[in-house]
């Protein structure tokens, strides 16, 4: 039967409608279902799902802005039993947070990176992040993103995927049936390769965010297929050999 994940807790979400926050919410809570929520353990970043504790019914602890690998990491270290993760947006793991998390997946973090990619800055009102794209318009690129004065998008998981301490590395959206089933497939294989100890591993979402792109709901379900697809192809860009099904 259809029914709320046992995890996932009754408080209404705060997001805005059409975002998918709340589609990734779900399927952690029920992935994580399948493993052991009691030795879970989350870390929450600063952004628009700055209150995700508020959600799923696991530990939290809450990390300053984009900091969040470098708390994972010593949970992981001091508890490796637990499984560990992270819950970031493009502004707090892509921006303020580059540092900590090409560091953590280079020296091979037993831990698990979710990746919000909604191409703007979604908390402080619509701002260009590094994930905006070209030619993309912002409330600080008016006329557009300009790779001549604002640099290129950056592409994380391409980036992290050749650094030898990462295990597991793979993009999904979320704006289709099928694309929702692969995101969670994907996320179950990002905890099966952390509860095999055998390296880091991330997992990055292309979101939905209608109010600061300044459509519909159902006009961003395409523009993530027409503008943000064509630049971050979907597919795992890192898998282990063997020692995950």
């Amino acid at each position: 039967m259809f029914k709320r994940p046992a995890l996932l807790t009754e408080k209404n979400f705060h997001y805005c409608p059409g975002c998918h926050h709340g589609i990734m919410h779900r399927l952690l809570a029920e992935v994580l279902e399948e493993f052991n929520p009691e030795e879970t353990v989350g870390i929450s970043s600063v952004g628009c799902s700055v209150f995700i504790y508020d959600y799923l019914d696991i530990d939290w602890v809450a990390a300053a802005h984009g900091r969040a690998p470098a708390v994972a990491t010593g949970v992981k270290r001091v508890k490796p039993d637990r499984l560990v993760f992270t819950y970031q947006g493009d502004g707090d793991l892509a921006a303020i947070g580059t540092g900590e998390i090409v560091h953590a997946a280079a020296r091979g973090e037993k831990i698990t990176a979710i990746f919000i990619n909604n191409a703007v800055y979604g908390m402080t009102g619509g701002q260009m992040a590094p994930t905006t794209l070209t030619g993309q318009k912002t409330t600080t690129t008016p006329e557009g993103r300009n790779p001549s004065q604002q640099g290129y998008p950056v592409k994380m998981v391409e980036m992290l995927s050749v650094l030898d301490g990462v295990a597991y590395a793979a993009r999904v959206a979320l704006n289709t049936p099928k694309r929702i089933l692969d995101a969670k497939k994907a996320l179950r294989k990002a905890f099966k390769v952390q509860r095999a100890n055998l390296g880091f591993s991330i997992v990055e979402v292309l979101s939905a965010c209608p109010t600061n792109w300044g459509v519909s709901p159902v006009e961003a379900l395409k523009w993530v297929d027409e503008k943000m697809i064509a630049y971050y192809p979907l597919g795992e860009y890192k898998t282990p050999q063997e020692g995950v099904e």
